[in-house]
């Protein structure tokens, strides 16, 4: 499995601006797919951003226009700029990464709250 670290969370005002990040022990490169998802108390885990094949990208609708998902190849990280946050988006946070021979591996998550 690939490791991944995740870092970034805290509490954050609504309205307000947060960067979370996921360090992967192998290279992104080789990674055929890597991103976010999150699980608030008592829902199940969500897609929130994602790079797929060919550097696409999806992105949960709740958060379209206000969260963007980027990428340091050379420091094997990928990153989640989470704008205009509303309340709603308070989850752990889990960086996931899907590589072909190795499957599918989670980081421990990262607590984001959103609250005035």
């Amino acid at each position: 499995q690939v490791q991944l670290v995740e870092s970034g969370g805290g509490l954050v005002q609504p309205g307000g601006s947060l960067r979370l990040s996921c360090v992967a022990s192998a290279s992104i490169f080789t990674i055929n797919r890597m991103g976010w998802y999150r699980q608030a108390p008592g829902k199940q885990r969500e897609l929130v951003a994602v790079f797929g094949s060919g550097s696409s990208t999806n992105y949960a609708d709740s958060v379209k226009g206000r969260f963007t998902i980027s990428r340091d190849n050379f420091k094997n990280t990928v990153y989640l700029q989470m704008n205009s946050v509303k309340p709603e988006d308070t989850a752990v946070y889990y960086c996931n990464a899907f590589k072909y021979g190795l499957g599918e591996s989670w980081g421990q998550g990262t607590q984001v709250t959103v609250s005035p």
